[in-house]
């Protein structure tokens, strides 16, 4: 009987939608309710893909998915509700979307150059309709990626849209954050700026960002909710910190790398899928910092393999390229200049030419160094 007036009666089917994806953010943010969250989360999905409303649902509902990414596959959040959205006409849900699309894919797709086309019709779209809030927070992603890729040139805008017609760094977009007093694109700027920074290992830059990252969650509400965007800059920190203690001795990269260390613990709780590989990466730099070398190979090879069945192409390559470096400063060279090429060879997969540049850049320097070592000792 239930059955049947759930399938004859499409209110009361929207109704009991809208109430389960209300109830899945909430177990996340604030129980720990995570296996319960998830089941509930692909009752709900399932009821919506059969249900005439479903590119309305889809659409309005995209902010909903995003909180996902903390228990499901984060490669799976890329399909955002952007089609539902542009089929229905709904604009703001469209530029929702296709915001979260952009953030989503930053951080799991391996073709940034794809993604960087995505977002130029992207930037046509809200400026046209002169969303200027989600086209700096786009604006923000185009910047990382273009820098990644070696051709960060600023995209030309149809339609003159906040005074300006280029793409803006993420420098520019930090001040106009302030300016503005959005919390929101600080947060995505602050955050892209970490991830590229660590990715060209220049880790004293990221750290000036660790204490702008800390007075802006300070100035944010806070009700103790768990929530996936608070978690995004943790890998980034946790590598750069305890890089940073091991060059330095300070304690106090010691103690926030293994903070970082915790939090990623607990995120392996919501998604092995999404964290394991990070996680392993992490502990790997922690033993290497105490020289417990064995331990520090055996995770940072298992980091490796975590990224590759998880499908994090990107994270893969930087495992690759820490371990090269463990080796080489370890006296292994030959192993370490392997794992070197390999970090190469995924990072050009990934479309991030001038980060593999620069690793290639770094083999011809230890290469030159071998060469000169060998000849004084001739």
């Amino acid at each position: 009987h239930v059955s049947y007036f759930f399938e004859n009666h499409s209110s009361y089917q929207v109704f009991c939608i809208l109430s389960l994806f209300h109830q899945y953010p909430a177990l996340l943010h604030y129980s720990s309710e995570n296996e319960l969250a998830r089941k509930i989360s692909r009752i709900s999905e399932s009821l919506m893909n059969g249900n005439r409303n479903a590119h309305s649902l889809r659409a309005k509902l995209t902010p909903f998915f995003s909180v996902k990414s903390l228990v499901e596959p984060l490669q799976m959040m890329a399909d955002s509700g952007y089609n539902s959205a542009e089929i229905l006409g709904d604009v703001d849900a469209a530029m929702t979307c296709g915001l979260i699309h952009c953030a989503v894919s930053f951080h799991s797709i391996s073709d940034l150059t794809g993604l960087q086309k995505y977002m130029v019709i992207l930037f046509h779209q809200m400026a046209k309709h002169k969303r200027v809030g989600a086209l700096h927070s786009v604006m923000s992603y185009f910047d990382s990626v273009g820098t990644l890729i070696g051709n960060g040139k600023s995209c030309s805008i149809d339609g003159r849209i906040d005074g300006h017609k280029e793409g803006k760094t993420n420098k520019e977009l930090y001040q106009i954050a302030e300016q503005i007093e959005s919390t929101y694109l600080m947060h995505h700027v602050i955050t892209n700026q970490m991830c590229v920074h660590c990715y060209f290992r220049e880790y004293s830059l990221v750290a000036d960002l660790f204490e702008k990252n800390r007075k802006m969650r300070t100035g944010m509400n806070n009700t103790g909710a768990k929530r996936n965007l608070d978690f995004s800059h943790v890998f980034f920190e946790g590598i750069s910190a305890l890089c940073l203690a091991r060059n330095t001795k300070q304690e106090k990269w010691r103690q926030i790398g293994e903070n970082s260390i915790k939090t990623m613990t607990k995120l392996v709780e919501y998604s092995d899928w999404n964290f394991e590989n990070k996680l392993k990466l992490l502990q790997a730099e922690l033993h290497y910092l105490y020289d417990c070398h064995s331990m520090a190979e055996l995770f940072y090879q298992a980091s490796i393999t975590s990224a590759r069945e998880h499908k994090f192409l990107h994270e893969k390559a930087m495992a690759h390229e820490l371990y090269g470096i463990y080796l080489v400063e370890n006296k292994m060279v030959a192993e370490g200049l392997e794992q070197l090429h390999q970090a190469t060879e995924n990072y050009e997969k990934w479309g991030a030419q001038k980060k593999a540049d620069e690793v290639n850049d770094f083999i011809v320097l230890i290469n030159l160094t071998v060469d000169l070592w060998k000849q004084k000792t001739n």
